[in-house]
């Protein structure tokens, strides 16, 4: 690992159907886990896109990768209790909002002794670490159980962008996607392979911003991107294309070979995205809208 700070410890694209496999060394995996924004919103009018903020999770050469800790976390810690072994894994956070972090209390495995779980994440906007996040919202009265009650080890470490995170031939590299929410976008690359995760992207980037988001996705076999919508006060389901344009025109100008857009707004319901999903084929076939459950098999 290089360029970060460790603080105290504590047509590549094919969907799969079934659920993930347990990380073999050869193959590169993504699942999501949630793919909601601002706050989960699970009913019957969500129930096949799915209610729960942001998670993706990502096997790549036999290392488990996570992608935020929303409340589809919670999620993919029961299906890992169902494991029964020890677990090695490493989460990477975009920022320190509720809905990326909201469901870290409440991920199982971390209450195992024998796990390991390694961290990251950049300052907050008002200068917290992004263990000082994790540990701020466990206190009481949010929670009622401190982050010291977790029995597996956790390290943090401390991100900036523009900086690399090297797991054996496995390489993460960060950069920052929002200067105002001072989130950080994903890499990964394993051999000729790469996944881009940016959740942040918005429609009044200046063209310095643009470009040199453009620069970190090139080429990426799969970009993850989240669908930017107006503030929920004027949140418009007549106005279908904000919601998706800045990713699929980030897609395009990118050459990137697979788009999957997440982080829908908690109003959109099933049949809307179905709506959705049809206009981003229309202007980018190789896009799709992730729902909980999708698999993607990336370099097969």
């Amino acid at each position: 690992m290089s360029n970060f700070e460790l603080s105290d410890s504590q047509s590549y694209i094919k969907e799969k159907s079934s659920t993930l496999p347990s990380s073999p060394a050869g193959e590169f995996i993504v699942q999501f886990w949630g793919v909601r924004g601002l706050i989960a919103t699970p009913s019957s009018n969500t129930n096949r896109y799915g209610g729960n903020t942001a998670c993706v999770e990502i096997h790549v050469a036999g290392k488990r990768l996570i992608f935020d800790g929303g409340t589809g976390l919670r999620i993919l810690g029961k299906t890992w209790q169902e494991l029964q072994q020890p677990l090695e894994a490493h989460l990477f956070f975009t920022n320190c909002q509720s809905n990326r972090i909201q469901g870290f209390p409440f991920f199982a495995p971390a209450f195992i002794g024998e796990n390991c779980f390694h961290i990251y994440g950049t300052a907050a906007s008002n200068g917290a670490s992004i263990k000082q996040c994790l540990y701020d919202q466990m206190l009481q009265p949010h929670f009622p159980y401190p982050l010291q009650v977790m029995q597996s080890e956790l390290q943090f470490y401390n991100l900036t962008p523009d900086s690399d995170v090297k797991l054996d031939d496995v390489t993460i590299t960060t950069a920052l996607i929002n200067q105002t929410q001072r989130s950080v976008g994903y890499r990964v690359t394993w051999q000729e392979y790469s996944v881009a995760y940016i959740t942040d992207l918005h429609q009044n980037a200046d063209q310095l911003e643009r470009e040199r988001i453009l620069e970190f996705i090139k080429g990426v076999d799969l970009l993850i991107a989240n669908a930017t919508y107006t503030p929920p006060t004027s949140h418009n389901h007549d106005s279908a294309d904000l919601l998706w344009q800045a990713a699929v025109n980030a897609g395009v100008s990118a050459g990137v070979k697979q788009l999957a857009i997440s982080h829908h707004h908690p109003d959109d319901h099933d049949d809307f995205l179905d709506r959705v999903q049809v206009d981003i084929k229309s202007a980018f076939p190789q896009a799709i809208l992730a729902h909980e459950g999708l698999v993607l098999a990336v370099g097969k």
